[in-house]
C-alpha cells in the first residue's frame, strides 16, 4: 500500500514538471537550459514532429463536452545514453522546445534529478506563480463591491 501512495506521487511530481516544461516561455526554457550546461549524449526515439491535437471543452466548464478545434503540438522522445527515456510535447512548432523538454524529463529521471530541479524546474516554476500573481492582481484591480444602503423608512 505504502508502495502504491509513493508511485501516485511520483506520477505527480512528473506531471507537475512535465507542465511546467509546456507552459514555459521558449526563451526561458533556453536561457536555463544554457546555464544549467548539462546536454547529455542521447539518440531521438521520435525526433521532434509537429501534429495536431483535437482541444475540447465543456458547455459551462461543468457540462456536456464538444469538440473547441485543433491545436498545433510539437512532440520528441528522446533516450540517453543510460537508458532513460524523456518525452517532450509543447504546443505551438518549436521543435527545439519540444528536444529541450524531452531531455529534461529524461534526466529528472536519473540522479541528476535534483541538479535539474534547482537549475531549471524551480525557476519555472517561480516565474509561473509570479506571473499568477500579476494576473490576479490586474483582475482584483477591477473587482466591483456591491452593497446595499439600508433606507431608514423601515
Amino acid at each position: 500500500m505504502a508502495q502504491a501512495i509513493k508511485q501516485t506521487a511520483e506520477q505527480l511530481d512528473r506531471k507537475e514538471w512535465m507542465s511546467l516544461l509546456a507552459k514555459a516561455p521558449a526563451d526561458r526554457l533556453a536561457e536555463l537550459w544554457a546555464a544549467a550546461d548539462c546536454t547529455p549524449e542521447h539518440v531521438f526515439l521520435r525526433a521532434p514532429e509537429q501534429g495536431a491535437v483535437m482541444v475540447r471543452g465543456r458547455t459551462g466548464a461543468t457540462g456536456a463536452p464538444f469538440n473547441l478545434g485543433e491545436m498545433t503540438v510539437t512532440r520528441c522522445t528522446a533516450r540517453l545514453s543510460d537508458g532513460t527515456v524523456g518525452h517532450g510535447y509543447v504546443r505551438g512548432r518549436d521543435k527545439t522546445k519540444a528536444v529541450t523538454a524531452a531531455l529534461i524529463d529524461a534526466l529528472m529521471q536519473t540522479d541528476q534529478a535534483h541538479v535539474i530541479r534547482d537549475t531549471i524546474l524551480t525557476p519555472l516554476r517561480e516565474n509561473a506563480e509570479a506571473a499568477a500573481q500579476t494576473k490576479a492582481a490586474k483582475a482584483a484591480a477591477t473587482k466591483v463591491e456591491f452593497f446595499t444602503l439600508v433606507r431608514g423608512e423601515d
